[in-house]
């Protein structure tokens, strides 16, 4: 089995895909999340791990669009712990330093980390595992990466400070996509993710989709809307519910909820994630795959 991501090895996506698939899955770095998205679509990998949605930065615009383009479902989610560390060369100390790189948003999530220590110039990069490559390949002694702790074992650097983040209620939901759906099972808990365009110029057509589910106490985690591309000022929504096509209430409402729309599409079906945000440490759900 291998594993697309987006990013160098040793970027929180690879952490993810490992925590979740088990340690020895091969993983195939990308360069764009739509490199994911082909490499599945075109069999190069078996599956791709995407994240979706951040709990301080919101969600992946990118990754929600990139669903409804690719022919793919999904059939897993993982909810990752972001543990940023200070990653350097062995011989640097945190005063020998004078700049510190990574993503963009890293840096926003490590500000009063940076506050407390102004010598460190932070410096933008496109990944967080790549500005731990760039630290090995240069040798420099006087700049540091915040990366994971994966990332700074995985090319040999001395981790100088752990935990920077700002807030410790930082989780990462990853989506596990694949060619073939997923077949729910009896006693695990599924959730189901569709999107859908409304019928337009109804009123209360928001609410009628609502009280779909509302009537027959179906609970929804989340609702999001995107411009939908084809129509200006008009929006796809995508939703995610606990249950399954097994489940007979839930069957009814997809099966209600498309008198309503003009559009639908199932995009897969799945085991609720695990992961530190559930109280585990470590837990994973384990799923395997099984080449086209």
């Amino acid at each position: 089995m291998k594993a697309a991501f987006q990013g160098v090895h040793g970027a929180y996506s690879e952490v993810a895909a490992r925590t979740l698939l088990g340690k020895h899955t091969a993983t195939m770095p990308c360069d764009q999340f739509s490199d994911v998205f082909n490499a599945v679509e075109s069999g190069r990998a078996s599956c791709g791990i995407v994240p979706i949605e951040n709990s301080l930065a919101g969600s992946i615009h990118q990754n929600y669009d990139l669903l409804l383009a690719h022919n793919l479902h999904i059939i897993g989610e993982f909810h990752l712990r972001i543990e940023h560390v200070l990653a350097a060369h062995p011989m640097a100390t945190v005063r020998s330093l004078r700049l510190v790189r990574s993503h963009p948003q890293a840096l926003a999530q490590c500000s009063k980390f940076l506050e407390r220590h102004p010598h460190l110039h932070p410096e933008a990069y496109f990944d967080t595992a790549g500005a731990a490559l760039s630290i090995k390949e240069s040798g420099a002694r006087d700049i540091a990466a915040i990366a994971s702790s994966y990332a700074a074992e995985l090319y040999g650097l001395t981790i100088l400070r752990r935990n920077l983040e700002n807030e410790r209620h930082n989780f990462t939901r990853f989506l596990l996509i694949s060619r073939k759906p997923w077949q729910p099972k009896k006693r695990v808990a599924c959730k189901c993710s569709i999107a859908f365009r409304p019928i337009t110029n109804i009123p209360g057509i928001l609410f009628r989709i609502l009280g779909v589910f509302s009537l027959r106490d179906i609970d929804l985690l989340k609702i999001e809307s995107r411009p939908d591309p084809r129509s200006p000022f008009e929006y796809l929504f995508y939703i995610d519910l606990v249950g399954s096509p097994r489940d007979a209430r839930v069957t009814k409402a997809l099966d209600h909820l498309q008198e309503v729309v003009t559009e639908y599409r199932l995009l897969g079906v799945y085991p609720m994630g695990k992961g530190t945000m559930y109280g585990t440490t470590g837990g994973r759900t384990t799923l395997r795959i099984k080449n086209s």
